[in-house]
Order: C-alpha cells, then sequence, then structure tokens
C-alpha cells in the first residue's frame, strides 16, 4: 500500500488537477491511499469530499494585496499550519507528497521536505508562483506544462508532463457537433463564436458582447454561445431582456462543455492554465483575454506560449472592449487561419498528463 499526500488548492484550476492525479494513481494498479491537504474555508473542502477523497484543513491564508489588517494574523496562520501539517505527515507516514500549488501547498511542502519526505510540484503556468518556486529546490521532481522553465527550477528536476484534464476533453466529432447545435438550439448553417467567462463570469468579456450586441448583432450572420457567469446572472438577464438578439444564446453556467467546444468555431476565453490546456487538446481556434488581476500576471505569459507559436490569439483585457469582437469577427471570416491555428494548437496537447504524473508519483515511492 502505498501512501500519498496531494496538497492544495484555493481554486478550481488547483482543485481539479489534483483531483485528476488523485484518479490517476487510483487507476495505475498500485494500491494506493491518498489523503489531501487543503485550506480551511476553500473550495476544495466540499470539492475533495465530493470527489470521494478525504481532506483535512490547514488554517493557512494569503497575503492579502491591498492593505489589510488580515495580514498581522498571517504570520501565525503560517507557523500553525506548519505545525499542523508536521502533525499529519507524522501520522499519515506519506511515501510521497504532492504540491499542485495553493494556499496549503506550500506548508506541507516545507513540512515535508524537512522530514525527508520526497515530494512532487505540479507546476500549471508557464510563469511559476512564487511558492514553487521557493519549494523547487527542496523538492525531487517538478512537472510542468510549459517549455522554458529552468529559468525558474533545477533543469534536472523539470519532467514536461502538461496539465492534468477532466476525463471528457478530446477533440470534438461531427456527432458531438450535431448535438452541440440540438442541444444549445444553435443553427448549423451559421458561423459560431463562444464567449466563455469560467463560472463566475468576466466582466470585460460580458461588457464586449453586451457592446456588440447593441451596436451589430442585428446586422452580424454569426452566432454567439455566451457563458456570462453567476456573478452577472442579474445584471446580465436585465441586459438580454431589454436587448433581445435572436443570433445569442446566453447561459449563466454551461453544464455540457464538451458540446459547447464543439460548436465552436472560435473560442473567447481567458487564459487560465486548465482552460489552457483543455482548448489544447480540444484543438480549438482561441482568442485569450488575460485576467489582469492574478498573481505575477501569470495568464498573459500563459497566452504568450501560444501566441509565440501561432496557436492562439490574444487580446489584452484594457484593449477588448474596442477591440476583441472585431478581432474575432475577423478571425470567423478567415477559415485558412482558423485551420492554421488548430493544428498548432493540437501539438501542444497532453491527453496523458494525469497518468504521466501519476507515474512519476509512483516512481518515488520506491
Amino acid at each position: 500500500m502505498k501512501r500519498i499526500i496531494i496538497s492544495g488548492g484555493g481554486t478550481g484550476g488547483h482543485i481539479f488537477p489534483a483531483i485528476s492525479i488523485a484518479d490517476a494513481l487510483k487507476a495505475s494498479g498500485t494500491e494506493c491511499e491518498i489523503l489531501f491537504v487543503g485550506a480551511q474555508g476553500k473550495m476544495e473542502m466540499e470539492r475533495v469530499p465530493k470527489a470521494g477523497y478525504k481532506i483535512i484543513g490547514l488554517p493557512v491564508a494569503g497575503l492579502q494585496r491591498k492593505l489589510s489588517l488580515k495580514n498581522l494574523a498571517l504570520p501565525f496562520k503560517v507557523i500553525a499550519s506548519v505545525a499542523k501539517a508536521r502533525k499529519i505527515l507524522r501520522e499519515f507516514k506519506p511515501d510521497v507528497a504532492v504540491g499542485v500549488g495553493g494556499y496549503a501547498s506550500a506548508p506541507l511542502l516545507w513540512a515535508a521536505s524537512r522530514m525527508k519526505i520526497p515530494c512532487l510540484i505540479q507546476e500549471q503556468n508557464s510563469f511559476a508562483g512564487l511558492t514553487n518556486r521557493k519549494l523547487g529546490s527542496k523538492v525531487q521532481k517538478i512537472c510542468v506544462a510549459y517549455d522554458g522553465m529552468e529559468k525558474f527550477f533545477p533543469a534536472e528536476k523539470i519532467i514536461f508532463t502538461g496539465n492534468p484534464l477532466r476525463g471528457d476533453i478530446n477533440p470534438p466529432t461531427q456527432a458531438q457537433r450535431r448535438e452541440g447545435y440540438e442541444y444549445y438550439g444553435l443553427d448549423p448553417q451559421k458561423k459560431t463564436l463562444f464567449v466563455v467567462g469560467g463560472s463566475l463570469g468576466a466582466r470585460t468579456l460580458n461588457e464586449s458582447v453586451q457592446k456588440w450586441i447593441i451596436e451589430k448583432s442585428s446586422d452580424s450572420d454569426i452566432q454567439i454561445l455566451w457563458q456570462s457567469g453567476k456573478y452577472y446572472k442579474d445584471e446580465i438577464e436585465a441586459f438580454i431582456k431589454a436587448h433581445p438578439a435572436a443570433n445569442v444564446k446566453n447561459l449563466t453556467f454551461i453544464d455540457r462543455m464538451d458540446l459547447a467546444y464543439a460548436v465552436a468555431d472560435v473560442i473567447i476565453s481567458r487564459a487560465g492554465a486548465g482552460t489552457i490546456s483543455e482548448l489544447c487538446v480540444e484543438g480549438k481556434a482561441t482568442i485569450f483575454v488575460p485576467s489582469p488581476i492574478v498573481a505575477e500576471d501569470h495568464q498573459r505569459h500563459n497566452a504568450m506560449a501560444l501566441v509565440e507559436k501561432n496557436a492562439a490569439m490574444m487580446v489584452l483585457d484594457a484593449d477588448a472592449r474596442e477591440k476583441l469582437m472585431d478581432t474575432a469577427e475577423a478571425l470567423l471570416a478567415d477559415p485558412d487561419k482558423i485551420a492554421s491555428m488548430e493544428r498548432e494548437i493540437l501539438k501542444l496537447g497532453k491527453k496523458s498528463a494525469a497518468k504521466d504524473i501519476a507515474d512519476e508519483v509512483l516512481k518515488l515511492c520506491k
């Protein structure tokens, strides 16, 4: 029986890859006991048990970027978290500790490395986060999804695996495309733009679509599948009521992402690491609008890694309201450009990432 701890979380971008790694370990044929360690009050404390795994929470929290009294308590939370992490490690006795990023990853892996427990980091972004950069010298292996990560980590520890994906991510079939048109009530004869802002939504993307609806929808021959997010639900519903557009299908949440990807001729999206990894496997022509409020501007670095390979396009958030929809319409009118982008982005897809990372974890067990 191999005993493995997986630590990290805070966002879906950390949690879902972590669960994918755990699922791959279970499917490996090696008997494994897996324990998750997360941050108290964060979404992993709910999502991980729903996936069938046990999780323990640490009292750790992140540094507030704005001046805040909460920052005064941070050193005490870090000390308490390291102490609790050491206790968890002594009791669970893992063969390997895995960190996927997020608040809980740092104290757990720091404590594990001090206790001589083999450690592995999974770095999802093209610009490594501060926690992982600090831990890089202390761990045995670092699994990455982008080229050029030697500028952040010791080269001899780096293994290029890609980012773990959800199980239903595959290049779409014609049957899925037909099903998707019917499922979302779209016209198979029209070019389709899929605008996706994540579960909460993205104000810049929403405002760009709203501007297009007011100014251009009545004269356009394209259709838009628009996921606007639950944070903006009431606002967008009021807008749609005031500005009905027959060629726009608005949804708060996309429950069949596989079918949404299938019908899309072009996608507009933020540039989170998990989203990019999915789109690489799906092979979709995409215009990325990196979020400007993420740590160390890593979404822009993620997007640029694809733009430099002619595998995607990018419009900066500050320019999106004026340029984004015009850029999308021009791309939809250029099938050769779409086909070229699809070929290049497919080259970057790594469907086997979760299994490859699980294999590296099991090697460390030995």
